[in-house]
């Protein structure tokens, strides 16, 4: 394969406009990643711990803005790449031409969070080669959810080998410091105030899933899927995001936490900036047109559900529903076919990607109270 087929790989890859459930099935909907691109992994470290201290909204947005500064180098080359959010963390796969720069921009960042707010994001990476060297797997779909919107679907345990990897290693910061000024962080935004369910009896649960065996993950994530819809219904049905729910609420404090991810440091033009942005903005998506457009497709670009290797999904619904899904869960979990974690909350978080109000923007849900990482510690705690 030519440097510019795998440099566009990705992009290449056709949308299936088809259920998740039926393209997991189909193994011949999936490509192998190419072996010069890389998994690239960041990971705040002592997330449970920083999440109990009440700095969930800060651990989200360093996580959002890990994907953002890659992002935006993809998109001055002219890249697609998949990503893929998990709260206090995220992992995208990059062509070999953004490596450099990419990891480079991420130092940076990891940096100015240190700096900031005294919490150690890991940046690690490792060769698509490397990974399957040691005989773990990579193979990757592309899904159409809406009209808007569209998301990777990962199969095989290569990512999750990258994190454990990664995460048990030491690390220094002094080692890692960037030199380079190429960390660019346009277009994140954490102007919401929490959201509530679409409905009033509603509860958010932030869900966690992993196949035991990794030949099969491909039919018990269908399986799972197909559950999902039967008690929920569809994926706009059980989005925890409604335009109803939306608030602007940029306070002082989320602000200056917006700042210091941006900015590296204080700014008080930056400050300034937002807070009159955030002013116009009410006007703006009550009164224009294009406002009010903004705020109706927010719901549609939406990033609630991550299929990594595992399930990760954000859902709205009533009890009565989170107790049906979470006893299938179980049953599934006794059979030692997967093992899960789940935290019930009554409110989500988002940060948000915005380049375009148009059609250019994409939006990272969360648990208002650390919902992922919560999970993630449930998972942990059965191993």
């Amino acid at each position: 394969m030519s440097e510019v087929s795998t440099t566009q790989f990705y992009s290449d890859i056709p949308e299936l406009n088809k259920s998740l459930s039926s393209i997991l099935k189909n193994k011949d909907s999936f490509l192998e990643v190419p072996d010069d691109w890389h998994v690239v992994l960041t990971d705040i470290k002592d997330s449970t711990k920083a999440v109990s201290e009440g700095k969930h909204e800060v651990v989200n947005l360093v996580a959002t803005g890990s994907i953002i500064a890659v992002l935006n180098i993809a998109h001055s080359n002219g890249i697609s790449i998949p990503f893929f959010f998990g709260g206090d963390g995220a992992t995208l796969i990059i062509p070999e031409a953004i490596f450099e720069e990419s990891i480079s921009a991420l130092k940076e960042h990891q940096q100015n969070t240190s700096e900031n707010f005294n919490l150690f994001l890991r940046v690690g990476a490792m060769s698509v080669s490397e990974v399957k060297k040691n005989d773990y797997k990579l193979s990757i779909a592309k899904a159409r959810i809406n009209k808007h919107f569209s998301i990777p679907i990962m199969l095989g345990n290569g990512l999750h080998y990258v994190e454990k990897t990664i995460k048990g290693k030491q690390e220094d910061l002094s080692e890692n410091k960037s030199t380079q000024k190429v960390l660019n962080l346009e277009g994140m935004e954490c102007r919401w105030d929490r959201i509530k369910p679409p409905e009033d009896a509603h509860q958010i649960i932030c869900l966690l899933v992993k196949a035991e065996d990794v030949d099969k993950q491909s039919g018990v994530y269908s399986q799972i899927l197909e559950k999902i819809e039967t008690i929920y219904g569809s994926h706009k049905k059980r989005n925890p995001i409604s335009t109803s729910g939306l608030k602007l609420n940029a306070t002082l404090n989320r602000i200056s936490s917006e700042m210091k991810v941006k900015e590296g440091g204080r700014s008080i033009k930056f400050l300034m900036k937002r807070a009159f942005a955030t002013a116009v903005g009410k006007y703006y998506l009550t009164q224009k047109e294009e406002g009010k457009n903004y705020l109706k497709s927010i719901a549609d670009l939406t990033d609630t559900l991550v299929l990594d290797g595992r399930i990760n999904t954000v859902i709205s619904g009533i009890r009565k529903q989170h107790d049906e899904l979470e006893a299938f869960l179980k049953s599934l979990e006794d059979q030692k076919l997967i093992t899960y974690g789940i935290h019930r909350t009554g409110e989500s978080i988002m940060s948000c990607y915005v380049r375009d109000r148009k059609d250019q923007h994409i939006h990272f849900v969360d648990g208002a109270d650390g919902g992922y990482t919560r999970a993630a510690g449930v998972l942990k705690s059965k191993k």
